[in-house]
């Protein structure tokens, strides 16, 4: 990106890019998690890290933007899904007009995984990964955040934008259901 389109600072430049050097990797997997699809996650990211990069001036002093990065692929990743949701509740309606099988699956709530994904996953990990996905969004996110990224409560409300007791409630909930999911599986 030429810095002189935008009128920032060389240094914004170079602080982003150190920003994306150092936690590109996980955020992606964070989408991945939260979306189930390796390329609609690199896009979400990409698209926060612009974000970023755009507003870095006007953001604040900029106290915390792995932060502002995290809020921003949450949101992105609940985009996508509402986009996946409508997609499959009115097939046809979406920029190609026709709905190919993988969105459909995906729809329905499975996962269309790269060949490379299916052979890593054993089939704990694959059934723990799929009582994930069934769970609610909010459940969803709660989980991933507090237990996937380390974050800690309050670090998962502010991200989420909820109050504390309903991450810990969700959190609750969500292990709840992944427990028994797995119960009846085995």
């Amino acid at each position: 990106m030429d810095t002189t389109e935008t009128g920032l600072s060389s240094g914004a430049m170079a602080s982003v890019t150190a920003l994306y050097a150092e936690h590109s990797l996980g955020l992606v997997r964070l989408a991945v998690i939260m979306t189930g699809e390796r390329a609609v996650a690199e896009d979400i990211v990409q698209d926060a890290f612009l974000g970023l990069y755009r507003r870095w001036d006007q953001v604040p002093a900029m106290t915390a933007p792995l932060a502002y990065l995290r809020v921003s692929v949450v949101n992105g990743c609940r985009t996508a899904l509402r986009r996946r949701s409508l997609s499959v509740r009115w097939p046809g309606a979406g920029p190609g007009g026709d709905l190919d099988e993988a969105t459909l699956a995906a729809g329905r709530g499975g996962l269309v995984e790269s060949a490379e994904a299916s052979v890593l996953l054993n089939e704990e990990q694959r059934a723990v990964a799929a009582a994930l996905r069934a769970l609610p969004r909010r459940q969803r996110e709660a989980v991933v955040l507090r237990y996937y990224l380390d974050l800690s409560v309050e670090e998962t409300a502010r991200t989420m934008g909820v109050s504390l007791g309903t991450v810990k409630s969700a959190t609750h909930r969500a292990l709840a259901a992944i427990a028994r999911t797995l119960k009846e599986a085995s």
